[in-house]
């Protein structure tokens, strides 16, 4: 199933309309089953990027026009049906009733009286598998704190929450300090600098058989560790399950230009699959459209098989990011299967700036390459799965375009400043890998043997 976004347009144009002036979007969410709001002008947001439910389960997002006179109910559901109609009427299908032919301002009515998407999420929490949600924090207290609030807002009956404060500090300490909706909080020190330190400690510190990671600029859905279980509910073998990633505001150009560059999502849409070794792609080529470090959980014993997160990946580290990737694709090799559930739902704060997002695209492309070194280094048997995709991967650098590893139609300089990222991301790992050595011979007690967390670029 897809769902049209604001349409695509060139890097080009973005770039441009950086510095044309940019019309922040309102982040809106719509439950199409309900009454529709009336939205109001509050002189700053010229659109809605709404983020359309069914009974809670997210159904496509899309992007509709402002005015100063706001938009009653009825005006709403005129512009949003066009955009939803068809994605409404596959839920309907699945529920074996007949799709409405219009979205009013009164909304779609109940529908029917059990969506299939609320019975899964039934059935399963009366016998919910306990999860260890770890967070992974850095020198951001106060995003820290919103991300708690909304983890307190979870309907889920069993979970706790693993703080790792990767550059400990007394303001992360003091607020970890508490309990989050009579839940203890639990606070791990990593002053080990990387992010898989951080999340080998959390994933060492944590009780649970699932362990879900986030980071402190995120903020959970009430239903993400119910979606989260709906996917490990799928199979025995499910090793791993990843949700959607949305942005938590567009107010600024450079936020704007990361969702268009595919965001955290990558188009992986708002329907539910399964991956395995055999498909349905390649576990190395295109990079996973099968999960992100933002949103992913994994049962324990498979993680552990892996041998955790290389703390020559990730954030914090000369290979930049890359560890979140490499785990899910050696997850896929060991024989496991990977679940995508839309319904996992997080909210992400993008890069504020465009330098910011600069050095994070930089991230992206100097960790690209550092995970197929890692790879490499990992699993040297994929050498001639490896040697197969060569000429796709030539051709991307020729074309500066890939469908799924990597934003499409940069502006041309930055795509020969991507290339060069590129091509730095194996040395960048094999320093990484060097100098994380000189850093575990350090450690000297246990209360040193963790992670810490970023995002997956600095």
């Amino acid at each position: 199933m897809t769902v049209s976004t604001a349409p695509r347009r060139r890097g080009e144009t973005l770039v441009a309309k950086a510095s044309e002036g940019y019309a922040p979007a309102r982040i809106l969410e719509v439950e199409l089953t309900r009454t529709l709001p009336a939205v109001g002008y509050d002189g700053i947001h010229r659109r809605l990027w709404v983020l359309g439910r069914l009974q809670s389960e997210p159904v496509g997002v899309c992007v509709v026009p402002l005015g100063e006179e706001g938009l009653t109910p009825d005006q709403l559901a005129e512009l949003l049906w066009p955009e939803y109609r068809e994605p409404v009427a596959e839920r309907y299908a699945a529920a074996g009733v007949q799709e409405p032919s219009a979205l009013t301002g009164n909304g779609l009515g109940t529908g029917p009286s059990a969506w299939p998407c609320w019975h899964d999420r039934q059935a399963i929490l009366p016998a919910a598998p306990f999860i260890s949600v770890v967070i992974c924090t850095r020198d951001r207290p106060d995003q820290l704190a919103s991300c708690l609030r909304r983890l307190g807002q979870q309907e889920y009956p069993q979970f706790e929450v693993v703080v790792v404060d990767n550059a400990p500090c007394d303001a992360v300490r003091a607020l970890v300090d508490g309990k989050l909706d009579g839940r203890t909080l639990r606070y791990v020190p990593e002053p080990r600098a990387g992010l898989s330190w951080a999340r080998n400690a959390g994933t060492a510190a944590a009780s649970g058989e699932i362990i879900a990671f986030l980071d402190d600029d995120e903020e959970p859905d009430r239903h993400w560790l119910a979606g989260l279980a709906t996917g490990f509910a799928r199979g025995d073998d499910i090793a791993c399950v990843s949700g959607l990633v949305l942005p938590a505001s567009l107010d600024t150009q450079a936020q704007e230009l990361f969702e268009q560059l595919g965001g955290h999502s990558k188009d992986r849409g708002f329907s539910p699959a399964v991956f395995s070794r055999h498909g349905p792609q390649s576990p190395l080529y295109p990079l996973p459209p099968f999960g992100v470090g933002a949103n992913m959980a994994f049962r324990r014993e498979a993680l552990a098989r892996i041998g955790g997160f290389d703390v020559a990946l990730g954030a914090g580290t000369p290979a930049l990011a890359g560890e979140d990737t490499l785990a899910l694709t050696l997850i896929l090799l060991a024989g496991y299967r990977i679940a995508y559930e839309p319904g996992a739902l997080m909210w992400h704060h993008h890069r504020g700036d465009l330098d910011s997002l600069g050095r994070q695209l930089r991230g992206y492309g100097v960790g690209l390459t550092a995970f197929y070194a890692a790879l490499l280094r990992h699993r040297p048997g994929v050498i001639p799965e490896l040697l197969r995709i060569v000429p796709a991967a030539v051709g991307y650098l020729r074309a500066g375009k890939d469908t799924r590893s990597a934003p499409q139609d940069l502006p041309a300089g930055l795509q020969l400043r991507q290339r060069w990222w590129m091509l730095m991301g194996p040395v960048a790992y094999l320093r990484s890998v060097r100098k994380q050595a000189r850093v575990a011979a350090l450690a000297s007690g246990p209360e040193n043997h963790g992670e810490r967390d970023h995002d997956s670029a600095p």
